[in-house]
């Protein structure tokens, strides 16, 4: 900090050199620090799709890494750009009256034609950030949610069929769902709460994965005489970088939904954070040992997750000592929820729903349980949570069946069986070369 204060004197003195008074010089640093974290935030939230693609490349089988690596590739590639093209614009509509659809055009003209008429003052959003900065945090939000879907769903969709379904979730249903609380639509105007996205990101993708599941089906020899088998992935280690770059991430993740680089609102919610990741494998860990009678470190890296999704819907109001119990919970449920979907035949590659919906959805009702804010009702909570899983889940199941009708879903049984990466991408992700 000693090196911090005479910078900033300097540059006020600057500032009233020019005729600019110390009130404007200092919003105006306040701007630029702000927009810093912010523009940092986003950054660590963009290393999130290396940390999913991880996760998956290791859990899956090795036959299959490179698709599931091009998969995870091309998703914040096409989820930014479809998210540019319509998503931002009908994510904030700016509704003069709470509602459930609006699309800012005035917005949309401006981002594509008139990039010099946006607001990069400390008018916008309260000296938070710039409206770039506002665009590109977001978008990072919305590439995610397809994300999760890609891991639920992988070795043995078509690739096509997942990126289509990628540009219309990401795209058009991922923000529609989000304008109603985030937008300043009508579960805003109800009190619906959900901090940094339990609901609005993780169990919207749930949804969609579960959706997925059902559609695509489990994978061949996956269920058994009644029996699930076990499908090896090919790197645990793969897997433990995988989860430790999302936790990472997560600190920008939820530390940027504070929308400010505010110090004592920041420094708790990675506070509460860092608890819930820690709560959630600890759950995991415990609940599997009993469950499986072994030490299974895929559940306590899918705890630590669902821990963390647990606790993003409410990282900001929840203190510190419940930010335990709710990741704790979480990881309870991840376990139990996985066991619960294979009973199901509901085949599940890297346990998306279990984390993403099944603990979205606790973290989303647990505000309404913890919070420390008096005008955040269970109720309420429980409604939210029912109208977004609700149209989340339909949307997305409309979406499968229809590209299931028409260009198809899934990969034929000689592909599935021989693995994708040799006949859709013409290479393998482990060759073992010997010298002769």
């Amino acid at each position: 900090m000693e090196g911090i204060f005479p910078i900033l004197t300097q540059v006020n003195a600057a500032a009233v050199a020019e005729g600019m008074d110390y009130g404007s010089a200092i919003t105006q640093n306040l701007l630029t620090t702000n927009n810093v974290w912010m523009m940092l935030a986003t950054a660590l939230v963009f290393i999130m799709h290396l940390g999913f693609a991880g996760v998956e490349a290791g859990f899956g089988q090795a036959k299959n890494t490179v698709n599931i690596l091009f998969k995870n590739t091309v998703t914040p590639i096409i989820g930014i750009v479809s998210y540019a093209l319509i998503g931002f614009f009908l994510m904030y509509p700016g509704f003069e009256v709470p509602g459930w659809f609006g699309f800012d055009g005035a917005g949309w003209t401006m981002f594509w034609f008139n990039p010099a008429d946006a607001d990069i003052s400390a008018a916008y959003a309260d000296a938070g950030y710039t409206y770039w900065t506002d665009f590109l945090f977001q978008a990072m939000f919305a590439a995610t949610a397809a994300t999760i879907v890609s891991g639920a769903i992988a070795e043995r969709v078509k690739l096509w069929a997942y990126l289509v379904f990628t540009v219309i979730f990401v795209g058009m249903v991922y923000p529609l769902i989000g304008s109603w609380k985030w937008g300043g639509g009508a579960l805003d105007a109800m009190g619906f709460y959900d901090f940094a996205g339990s609901t609005l990101v993780h169990s919207v993708g749930g949804w969609g994965a579960l959706a997925g599941v059902i559609m695509v089906g489990p994978r061949i020899g996956k269920y058994v005489n009644g029996k699930t088998i076990e499908k090896p992935g090919s790197s645990v280690p793969l897997a433990v970088i995988g989860v430790f770059l999302l936790w990472l991430g997560w600190f920008g993740f939820n530390g940027g939904s504070v929308l400010s680089a505010d110090p004592g609102l920041v420094s708790l919610v990675l506070v509460t954070t860092s608890l819930g990741a820690c709560a959630g494998g600890l759950g995991g860990f415990l609940t599997a040992y009993l469950t499986f009678k072994r030490l299974d470190l895929g559940m306590v890296l899918n705890g630590i997750l669902a821990g963390l999704v647990g606790i993003t819907a409410g990282a900001d109001v929840i203190s510190p000592i419940f930010a335990l119990l709710i990741g704790f919970i979480a990881g309870i449920l991840v376990v139990l929820s996985a066991v619960f979907l294979d009973k199901l035949k509901l085949d599940d590659v890297v346990g998306a729903v279990s984390v993403h919906l099944t603990c979205g959805v606790w973290g989303t009702l647990a505000v309404g349980l913890f919070s420390n804010n008096p005008d955040h009702t269970f109720l309420t909570q429980l409604i939210g949570v029912l109208i977004c899983g609700g149209v989340a889940f339909l949307s997305a199941l409309v979406i499968f069946y229809v590209l299931k009708i028409t260009i198809g879903i899934r990969v034929s049984e000689e592909h599935e069986r021989s693995g994708l990466d040799s006949h859709e991408h013409g290479i393998r992700g482990y060759t073992i070369v010997y010298d002769e």
